[in-house]
């Protein structure tokens, strides 16, 4: 049997345990998500977050082993999410994998949460091949890499303040929408009316690869205040909000394309799931020749399986440890984990 990598994900909301075989590919997966729980709180309270993954991860590696009927004498390597996120909420993760890899004897590595998310599209079929240009539009974090392959990703432009996820909220929350308030705000917008308003689209003639949302939400913040608050309204605010957001992601992600002289773009992270983002950059992209890859709509947002196949990659570059110290890192620049030897 061909290597076993366990992966533990638990960076935010959601915690996610996968089983990942490099022969048979992915094995099985669970994931619990907080929502509803931070739903209440219309956002993700980092303590309640981090209780709640200690109360999660257990019974959900058990889950995965009882499904696939593999063993823990069987696993061969465990991955965790070392970063970025809730530093309460990694800690979790992190120490259960790294106790778990000791007991087991087994070697432990940590991933870097946007490489999950990256590399995520690469478990669908098709799948793209390197060198490809990747959109991350995950959370806090909208970023056009080029990925040339494991380990070796070149920053081509990424958001000065508020990320694409960012927007997508915050524009929710002043629309009197709930968390999360990205899929509320496209769930409105499916009833808005074009052209009713215009909203600015940050940066888009740059002359740069860098995103820029703040403008947007300040745009939104005076338009809801000047607006009459009926459904209709709302749901054309909504509208002019995702369309403002999808122009602007689909302009620089063909421009990213141009730049890096490559036909293929991997889109991953959760506003990756919208469903007019990747209307767009289907018809755009497709018009230049080119091919836009997704992860399943289950692994646009985090989970368990991304960590795994990661881990497995890079234990298959040889590098694990069996030290089984660890630190994790709420805040980590991609770039740091880069080698472009």
């Amino acid at each position: 049997m061909s290597l076993i990598t366990l992966g533990i994900e638990s960076s935010c909301d959601e915690t996610g345990i996968a089983l990942y075989q490099m022969e048979r590919g992915l094995l099985a997966h669970a994931l619990h998500t907080q929502v509803a729980m931070h739903s209440e709180y219309g956002g993700v309270v980092p303590e309640l977050a981090s209780r709640d993954h200690v109360r999660r991860v257990i019974p959900l590696i058990r889950q995965v082993m009882r499904e696939t009927g593999v063993s823990m004498a069987q696993i061969n390597a465990i991955a965790y999410t070392q970063g970025p996120g809730l530093g309460g909420a990694l800690l979790v993760g992190a120490s259960v994998a790294n106790a778990l890899a000791y007991a087991l004897d087994i070697p432990s590595i940590g991933i870097h949460h946007l490489e999950g998310h990256l590399l995520s599209p690469l478990l669908s079929d098709p799948a793209p091949e390197f060198p490809f240009v990747a959109l991350l539009v995950s959370g806090g974090h909208t970023q056009l890499m080029r990925v040339s392959g494991i380990g070796q990703y070149t920053l081509l432009g990424e958001t000065l303040d508020d990320a694409a996820g960012e927007a997508f909220d915050k524009s929710a929350k002043l629309l009197g929408l709930g968390y999360p308030g990205g899929p509320a705000l496209a769930q409105l917008a499916a009833s808005g009316r074009p052209g009713q308003y215009k909203l600015p689209r940050p940066m888009l003639h740059s002359g740069n690869l860098d995103f820029s949302f703040s403008g947007l939400k300040t745009a939104v913040l005076a338009l809801v205040k000047q607006s009459d608050d009926d459904v209709q309204t709302r749901a054309d605010i909504a509208y002019a909000v995702q369309e403002a957001i999808v122009d602007v992601l689909a302009y620089k992600a063909r421009a990213a394309l141009t730049q890096a002289g490559l036909d293929q773009l991997v889109v991953a992270g959760g506003v990756g799931a919208n469903q007019l983002l990747r209307h767009r950059l289907n018809e755009d992209i497709g018009k230049r020749g080119g091919t836009v890859f997704y992860p399943d709509l289950q692994f646009c947002t985090d989970n368990g399986a991304m960590i795994a196949f990661a881990g497995a990659l890079r234990i298959k570059q040889q590098q694990t440890r069996k030290d089984y110290r660890f630190n994790v890192k709420p805040r980590w620049n991609l770039a740091e984990i880069t080698d472009n030897s």
